[in-house]
């Protein structure tokens, strides 16, 4: 099927989830959790598949991490839907109201954008994720992953599909374009009229090739550039345990600490230096920071 037929099936889908209640809809995201733990061996059958291939291509060790759905990912999606459902109902909200000269009441309400296309890379837990906050937003959703999560994809489009239709929702409120070749993401871009938001989830090389060629209204997400800062006051253990926590824990993932940022009358950089290098990580400072501790120069880059 082209995306383009994928796109208007969702559009024909949409007007059920914009229509359904805040209940209807954490109903569907609730029961997907449900499914997601009951459904575990089958996910993770097709995530195997994923993790061989990329395993056999030679994919780095943190890009095969990000792809592993473990019991602990999975339990974690689970959880995540659950949070998804308690967050409050961002549609048919007034945002804003006033009554003009003529007496008429003006109100600015919140409505859903109707249906967004989604590109992301090779973890396949933000299909699920953005699939749901779409869903809560009264919004249809077609996702374009990686192809180094492809089976991973398929099968948890395929779970929340039938969740939907198990529900009384149409299918198509959730679609999967299966096709990875570069031209189904290109295709996506210009999709306008088909497609009302496109949001890429991923690296700095995706986000900039959407937004430089995207006809598509696109929300810009940012790459990333998680910090830590360690006041002068704070305790030299706990300091070493939260950076070490931080940094080492899962460093493939998009929340691990990238930038240690030190009070400048604080003695610890030299300890929390030291600590990281212990751990594998190669550290790059400026100026202030390699004056106190050896490391390699930091650049823009």
């Amino acid at each position: 099927m082209s995306v383009k037929e994928i796109a208007k099936r969702a559009r024909a889908a949409a007007a059920a989830v914009a229509a359904a209640s805040t209940e209807e809809k954490n109903a569907v995201i609730l029961a997907v959790a449900k499914a997601l733990r009951n459904c575990k061996e089958e996910v993770q059958a097709a995530n195997r598949q994923d993790v061989q291939a990329g395993k056999a291509n030679g994919l780095r060790d943190a890009l095969i991490d990000r792809l592993t759905l473990t019991d602990t990912i999975i339990e974690s999606m689970a959880v995540g839907a659950e949070q998804v459902a308690a967050l409050p109902d961002p549609t048919q909200q007034v945002l804003e109201e006033f009554t003009n000269a003529d007496g008429l009441l003006i109100q600015k309400v919140s409505v859903p954008f109707g249906v967004i296309g989604m590109i992301f890379e090779a973890r396949p837990n933000v299909a699920v994720d953005s699939a749901l906050l779409c869903l809560k937003s009264g919004n249809a959703v077609v996702l374009r992953g990686g192809k180094e999560a492809i089976h991973s994809n398929m099968a948890l489009v395929s779970l929340m599909r039938r969740v939907l239709e198990d529900n009384g929702f149409p299918a198509d409120c959730v679609n999967l374009v299966e096709d990875t070749d570069r031209a189904s993401a290109q295709e996506m871009m210009t999709l306008k009229g088909d497609l009302d938001l496109l949001i890429p989830r991923g690296g700095k090389g995706l986000i900039a090739a959407v937004v430089d060629n995207a006809t598509v209204p696109v929300i810009e997400t940012g790459t990333g550039n998680c910090h830590v800062f360690i006041d002068e006051s704070a305790d030299a253990e706990m300091a070493k345990s939260v950076i070490l926590n931080a940094k080492t824990s899962r460093p493939s993932v998009c929340n691990a600490a990238e930038t240690l940022l030190v009070h400048e009358k604080s003695p610890l950089l030299p300890l929390l230096a030291k600590s990281l290098e212990e751990a594998g990580v190669e550290l790059r400072g400026d100026e202030k920071a390699c004056a106190v501790y050896p490391m390699g120069k930091a650049t823009e880059e």
